[in-house]
C-alpha cells in the first residue's frame, strides 16, 4: 500500500477519536452541564447531522480545488472545531463546536476515499479504503479509551485539547505525504448531480443509513449500559471501549477483504451479524464477560459493513465518485444520528438502558431488507447487460 495512505489514516485517527470519544464521556458531560444523559447524547446526533449536512456542499466546493488542497483545508476546520469544544463555556457552545468539527468529517472521508482508491489497482480499491479507515478504527482502540480515561481523570476539556494536537500532526502528515492531487475533472457539477436521479444510488445510500444505524444505537449509550445496567464501575468503560476498538479494527480490515471478493454476500454477513449481536448485548447485561465479548464482536460486525457500503455507492454512482462518496459518508452519519436519536427516545420513554440494543435489532432487520433489494437490483442489471451483449 502507498505511503500516502498512512497520512490519510492519521487524519482518520483524529477524526474518529473526536467522533467516538464523546460516547465514553456522556456521564461527565451530563453532570457538568446538568442535563439528562439522553440530552447529552444529542451531542452525538448533532455531530452526525452536521456531517450529513456538510458533506455534499463542502465536496461540491472542493471540486474547484485540488483534492490535496481540500484535504488540508478540511483538517484546518477540524482543528478549529476541536479548539471550540475545548474552550466551550456551556452545553450550547459545545454543541456548536461539535457541529463545526463535523463539517470536516464527511467531505474529508468522501474525498479521502476517492484519493485512497485512486492510489491502487482497481481490484484493491476496497482494501485501500479499508486501510484509510484503519485510522478511524485505531481511534477506537487507542484514541477513544485514552481520551475517555484522560477525560475522567483530568476533565473532558483535556480530551479535546489532546485531539487538537492530533489534528495538527495529521495536517503536517497530509502536507508531507499525500501526493499532489489534480483538480477533479469530469462532467461538472450538473453532470455529477445527475447521478442522484438514479434509483440505485438512493437505494445504496439508504442501505448505508439503515445498515450502520445499529452501531450508534448501542455505542452512544454504552457507558450507562455498563454502569447502570451491568453495575460495573465507570473505570471499566475505557477498557470496554478499547476492546470494542479492537473489534472495529478487525472488522474494518475483514470487511475490505470480503467486499473485494463478494460484495453483497459480505453485506448479508456483516449487517446480519450486527443484528444478532445487538440482541446478544441486550441479553447478556447480567454477565460482564459475555457482555464484553458481545460488544467486541459487535464492533467487528459493525465496521465490516464500512468498506462494502462505500464501494457499493462508488459503483452505483460511477460518474460522480467524489460527490457520491461524500454523500455516503453523510449517509453513515445520518445512520449514526438515527440510531442515537431512536435509542434516546426509547430511554426517555422509560424502556431502560437495554432498549438501545433492541432498537439496533430493529434497524438491523430493516438494513437487511435494503441489502436484499440492492442485491436483486445488481442481479437484474447484470442480466440486462448480458442480454444486450
Amino acid at each position: 500500500m502507498p505511503l500516502a495512505l498512512l497520512a490519510l489514516a492519521i487524519s482518520a485517527f483524529g477524526i474518529g477519536t473526536t467522533e467516538f470519544v464523546i460516547n465514553g464521556l456522556l456521564p461527565e458531560l451530563a453532570a457538568e452541564f446538568r442535563v439528562p444523559i439522553p440530552t447529552a447524547g444529542l451531542l452525538v446526533s448533532g455531530y452526525a447531522v452536521g456531517v450529513a449536512v456538510g458533506a455534499v456542499p463542502l465536496t461540491m466546493i472542493g471540486n474547484r480545488f485540488s483534492r490535496k488542497t481540500m484535504l488540508l483545508a478540511l483538517m484546518v476546520v477540524f482543528i478549529v472545531g476541536n479548539l471550540l469544544c475545548a474552550l466551550a463555556p456551556n452545553y450550547g457552545a459545545l454543541m456548536a463546536g461539535r457541529v463545526v468539527t463535523s463539517f470536516a468529517h464527511g467531505a474529508y472521508f468522501g474525498i479521502g476515499s476517492v484519493v485512497a482508491a485512486g492510489l491502487v489497482a482497481p481490484e484493491r480499491r476496497a482494501g485501500a479504503i479499508a486501510m484509510m479507515f484503519t485510522g478511524l478504527t485505531l481511534a477506537n482502540v487507542l484514541g477513544v479509551p485514552l481520551g475517555t480515561a484522560v477525560g475522567q481523570a483530568f476533565g473532558w476539556r483535556a480530551t479535546f485539547w489532546g485531539v487538537t494536537v492530533v489534528g495538527l500532526v495529521a495536517l503536517a502528515g497530509v502536507a508531507a505525504l499525500v501526493p499532489a492531487q489534480p483538480r477533479p475533472e469530469g462532467q461538472g457539477l450538473r453532470g455529477e448531480l445527475a447521478v442522484f436521479r438514479e434509483g440505485r444510488v438512493w437505494l445504496a445510500l439508504l442501505m448505508t443509513i439503515l445498515g450502520f444505524a445499529p452501531v450508534f444505537a448501542v455505542v452512544t449509550f454504552v457507558a450507562p449500559i455498563v454502569t447502570e445496567v451491568a453495575g460495573l464501575p465507570a473505570s471499566t468503560v475505557p477498557l470496554l471501549m478499547g476492546l470494542f476498538g479492537v473489534g472495529v479494527v478487525v472488522g474494518n480490515l475483514l470487511g475490505g477483504k470480503l467486499a473485494d471478493r463478494a460484495l453483497i454476500p459480505s453485506l448479508y454477513l456483516s449487517v446480519g451479524g450486527l443484528t444478532v449481536l445487538a440482541a446478544l448485548i441486550a441479553l447478556t447485561t447480567h454477565s460482564p464477560i459475555a457482555l464484553f465479548a458481545a460488544v467486541v464482536l459487535f464492533g467487528v460486525a459493525g465496521f465490516a459493513t464500512v468498506p462494502p457500503l462505500q464501494i457499493r455507492v462508488l459503483d452505483a454512482a460511477a460518474g460522480a465518485p467524489t460527490l457520491a462518496s461524500a454523500a455516503n459518508i453523510g449517509a453513515f452519519n445520518l445512520g449514526n444520528a438515527l440510531g442515537a436519536f431512536l435509542a434516546g427516545l426509547a430511554i426517555q420513554a422509560g424502556l431502560g438502558y437495554v432498549a438501545p440494543a433492541w432498537v439496533a435489532v430493529l434497524l438491523g432487520l430493516l438494513g437487511l431488507v435494503t441489502v436484499a433489494l440492492s442485491g436483486h437490483m445488481i442481479s437484474r442489471e447484470r442480466a440486462l447487460a448480458a442480454a444486450s451483449a
